[in-house]
């Protein structure tokens, strides 16, 4: 009998990007495109079958920057939950569901700091008070069956502000939820940021949440970063086709509601399948010959505006 072949897959190549200190970052793109690849890269929670090449860099202040992929499992360890957090996109399968709510707090907290199981938990009870969870001292004895959808979440931001990290990624954190806890969320975002100054990876597919919140905006397609610049660059003065397409899909107050929505034709290749160019230029109306051969370069259209398109850059 043959022995299986093994395929090796890229899910994201040619990735790069940066986040000043205090800064939000909005990374955008449909499913499948690799944006919470990578932030499980930069957590190093990706399955020991991956591999990362290339160099993910934390500094933090008065030390200097640190190779996140060569760091021994203790030393990120350390890193991470402390220095790094993350809010995971669904709650109720990253919170233990038969643990206390307060408890998983608390035990982030014992995780990084000498003290004691007391104190930790008071700890995580300021933590659930500066998340605006009413009666913080009784519901941290609650599971997360016990609480809504939005104050799961909630816990959820509690556990990842409660060592006052210095980068926070928020993986789709109002996916599951509605618009008004959505509002509520990214107003208690908001808020988190200006006091205790946390720069922030905030990770969705929705343009109108990542709008509210981000400073710049990258925008991801198959793997791949094709375009990257302000918040006003992005949503005034779109670049790259996929970015155009996004925008020109999604409604306003001026659409005729008597027309179909604008959509973009065609389908995100599979990993399988992913073309040697660009991965949009199948589904691309500006497409040229050259665009199915090599992937084009990031190029700055703009003081600060990148785009990967020789169309646009023509």
């Amino acid at each position: 009998m043959a022995a299986a072949t093994t395929q090796t897959l890229t899910a994201v190549h040619d990735l790069s990007l940066s986040i000043a200190a205090g800064e939000v970052v909005g990374l955008v793109g449909e499913s499948g495109s690799g944006k919470s690849i990578t932030s499980l890269a930069i957590m190093r929670l990706l399955p020991s079958q991956a591999r990362v090449s290339g160099e993910i860099l934390f500094a933090e202040n008065g030390i200097a920057a640190r190779n996140l992929p060569t760091l021994d499992d203790e030393s990120m360890r350390r890193l991470r939950g402390s220095r790094i957090a993350m809010i995971f996109q669904e709650p109720m399968t990253a919170l233990n569901p038969v643990m206390r709510v307060g408890d998983q707090i608390a035990e982030a907290v014992v995780a990084h700091s000498a003290i004691s199981k007391k104190d930790a938990r008071q700890r995580a009870v300021d933590a659930m008070n500066e998340v605006a969870i009413p009666e913080a001292a009784r519901r941290a004895r609650d599971y997360p069956h016990q609480l809504s959808g939005g104050m799961r979440q909630r816990v959820m931001i509690a556990m990842a502000i409660v060592n006052r990290p210095q980068l926070l990624i928020a993986d789709e954190p109002t996916t599951a939820l509605d618009v008004t806890i959505q509002a509520q969320i990214l107003e208690l975002l908001a808020e988190l940021r200006a006091k205790f100054g946390l720069t922030m990876l905030f990770i969705s597919h929705d343009l109108a949440v990542v709008s509210q919140i981000a400073d710049r905006v990258a925008v991801m397609y198959a793997g791949n970063l094709v375009e990257v610049g302000t918040k006003q660059d992005i949503f005034q003065a779109p670049a790259h086709p996929y970015t155009r397409g996004l925008l020109q899909a999604v409604p306003d107050l001026k659409t005729d509601r008597s027309r179909p929505l604008q959509t973009i034709e065609g389908t995100v290749p599979g990993l399988q399948a992913m073309p040697p160019g660009c991965g949009f230029e199948p589904r691309c109306e500006f497409r040229q010959p050259a665009c199915a051969r090599a992937l084009p370069p990031l190029v700055e259209v703009a003081a600060g505006h990148w785009a990967r398109c020789p169309v646009v850059n023509a």
